[in-house]
């Protein structure tokens, strides 16, 4: 029995493409084109995209059309650590560290294992924390403007945990949630997977386009918004006070949830305060030292209302019970004695300085960012594909993050770009890669 006619064209275009006769940057047919031509209703065709899609062989863009991918080219590269050769320099995913760092873990376990409250790390913590390493978390969230009580955070292992946990506890299958077109993919992949339902919003100057959001609300039962205020991942910036203000103002009147990640805001000095103090009994505040401190140190916190914690408790026992005593009591010890705080200040300094030797050596090319930030996003000209610029510099060992995983189904017309991070690797070894980087665009773009 022949195979349907959309499974005998779905096959015939992804032997194409793996054999190289349609090439990598290929625009494919229009979808009324491709229907027409192969006789197939438009619903048909479009399944035939979005399955090579799922293959990783195309990508589509609004506005633009469906592209054939670069094979050689990991699909979400620069997200999958299990895809990067341990050689490459990697400039596709964040984890910050700083000489000595092993030193002080090193120094810790041994001030641990002459503790004599070992026993107790061993056992079952309270799902949300034990009291005094929640206070622990409290004092610190008030250096980032959050003045709040050790009974409104909860511990949870590292800010994603949170996120999730902010998802299971406040959100159901169905809901509306509003984000910025360009976000981060971890809260898409967690959306993806709790079957919640994403609005991209256009981005403004300083933050999500307001009036955009408004709109939406008026339309749309839309029950939450994710936002990174404070050093925005991938674009880098920071919403003013006033912006802040009007943001408040709209979640209150239409009963919005605020779920702000804070994941980068250490990089951040005098920031404005955080939604969470704007808007205290609508906000979820989610952080954690996986950036701030090393990304193995899975330590988070979640801050919020304190009519949502039972819920937000019951999230954490069913995903994980409760944050590994062990892990808690290094981050909680650190965060008392001043190594946190130190260790931030250090870094706020290094990703000045890797700032600071991008522009210099990535000049003339287009650059967004903010320059206390970790990472920098690189805007690509019309004619330019981003998998294409990641398959070459991949060859090169140097491993990027094209803009498909922030832009998330929907792709943007903006999203040819690439996203650099540059706080994963020695200094010697970022200035020959970002010279490379910009060779590799240079060339495509010409």
């Amino acid at each position: 029995m022949p195979a349907p006619r959309y499974k005998q064209l779905l096959d015939r275009l992804a032997s194409e493409i793996r054999s190289g006769a349609l090439r990598p940057g290929t625009r494919l047919p229009p979808l009324r084109q491709l229907a027409r031509r192969e006789g197939l209703a438009l619903v048909t065709a479009g399944r035939v995209y979005a399955e090579l899609a799922a293959m990783g062989l195309v990508s589509g863009e609004v506005g633009r059309g469906t592209f054939v991918r670069d094979a050689s080219l990991p699909p979400g590269h620069g997200l999958d650590l299990g895809a990067l050769a341990p050689d490459l320099v990697d400039l596709g995913f964040n984890y910050p560290t700083l000489p000595g760092q092993a030193e002080l873990l090193r120094a810790a376990l041994r001030q641990l294992a002459q503790g004599g409250d070992l026993e107790a790390l061993l056992r079952y913590q309270p799902h949300g924390g034990r009291a005094h390493d929640r206070a622990t978390v409290a004092r610190h969230l008030a250096s980032r403007g959050l003045i709040t009580t050790g009974e409104q955070v909860l511990l949870v292992d590292g800010a994603q945990h949170g996120l999730a946990c902010c998802a299971l506890a406040l959100l159901q299958p169905g809901d509306v949630v509003a984000l910025d077109a360009l976000s981060y993919p971890g809260f898409r992949l967690l959306a993806e997977t709790l079957k919640l339902e994403l609005v991209a919003l256009p981005a403004g100057e300083q933050g999500p386009d307001l009036a955009a959001l408004e709109r939406l609300c008026r339309t749309r039962r839309v029950r939450a918004l994710y936002t990174m205020p404070t050093l925005h991942n991938p674009l880098g910036w920071v919403m003013d006070l006033a912006q802040r203000e009007a943001l408040a103002a709209l979640a209150r009147r239409h009963e919005l949830l605020l779920i702000e990640d804070a994941a980068y805001a250490y990089l951040v000095e005098r920031a404005p305060p955080p939604l969470a103090m704007l808007a205290p009994e609508r906000t979820v505040y989610v952080s954690g030292l996986s950036k701030s401190v090393a990304a193995g140190l899975r330590l988070g916190f979640v801050q919020a209302p304190p009519a949502w914690i039972p819920r937000l408790e019951r999230a954490i026992r069913a995903s994980t019970w409760s944050t590994p005593g062990l892990t808690t009591a290094i981050g909680c010890a650190w965060l008392e004695d001043g190594t946190v705080a130190r260790l931030e200040r250090e870094k706020r300094a290094d990703a000045r300085e890797r700032q600071r030797l991008a522009a210099e050596l990535l000049e003339p090319l287009a650059r967004v960012g903010h320059p206390g930030s970790y990472f920098l996003w690189l805007p690509l000209g019309e004619a330019v594909r981003a998998d294409r610029v990641a398959a070459e510099l991949l060859q090169a060992g140097i491993a990027v993050s094209t803009a498909s995983p922030y832009a998330g189904n929907g792709a943007q017309p903006q999203a040819q770009a690439i996203r650099l991070a540059l706080g994963s690797v020695a200094r010697a070894a970022l200035a020959p890669a970002l010279r490379e980087v910009r060779r590799v665009i240079e060339a495509h773009s010409f």
